[in-house]
Parts: C-alpha cells; structure tokens; sequence
C-alpha cells in the first residue's frame, strides 16, 4: 500500500500564490505517475496536473496552465503543485493521487491511491 499526505492549502487572495506538497509513504517503489485533481463544491473532481515519474513528462488542465507548475522530488518521495496567480474559481478540494503506471494519466480511474485532500479558498 502507498498512503498519500496532502499539506499546503489555505486561504488566499486572488493573484496570490500557494505551493501543495504531497508526502508519500508505503511502497513508494511502485509509484509511478503522480497527479493532482480538484473538486469545488457542486462540481465534479477533475485533473490538474500530472507528471511521470522522471518529471520529464507533464499535462496541465487549459485552466491553469501557465499559472500552476507541478513538479516531483523522488528522493524525498513528493510532489508539489506551484500555484500562481489564483482565482476565485481554483476554489476547491486539491487531491494527489498515485498511480503504477508510468506515462501522463488524466483518467481518475487509473489512480490506485489517493490523499485525503487539502482545501484551497481563494477569495476574491
């Protein structure tokens, strides 16, 4: 099993920044590709952003791209999400996910593990 530790979030002003970190623990070993999703209240969860295992490969959903960076220690076993320039509407639950394969991932379904989440409120 791999458990997943979410931290970061908080409250911030729109144009302001916040960085996610996700510790992961357990049989890190069989981790490969890792993502972050979001779920705002009312709305369904969805991807945004990815990453392989070597960070050579990422995805970014049209709605962040350019403000969020997502990127992986391996040595220390996390993965961070830069956020920069947030909006009201990057409001919502930020989750991290961990799946075996290695390759860009966007399906939710082919995540064997998941965190716990970390609430982002951006006010406006």
């Amino acid at each position: 099993q791999v458990q997943l530790v979410e931290s970061g979030g908080g409250l911030v002003q729109a144009g302001g920044s916040l960085r996610l970190s996700c510790a992961t623990s357990g049989r890190t070993f069989s981790v490969g590709a890792m993502g972050w999703f979001r779920q705002a209240p009312g709305k369904e969860r969805e991807v945004v952003a990815t990453i392989t295992w070597s960070g050579r490969s990422t995805y970014y959903v049209e709605s962040v791209r350019g403000r969020f960076t997502i990127s992986r220690d391996n040595a220390k076993n996390t993965v961070y999400l830069q956020m920069n320039s947030l909006k009201p509407e990057d409001t919502a639950v930020y989750y991290c996910a961990a799946t075996k394969a290695n390759s860009i991932v966007t399906r939710q379904v082919m995540y064997d593990y998941w965190g716990q989440g970390t609430q982002v409120t951006v006010s406006s």
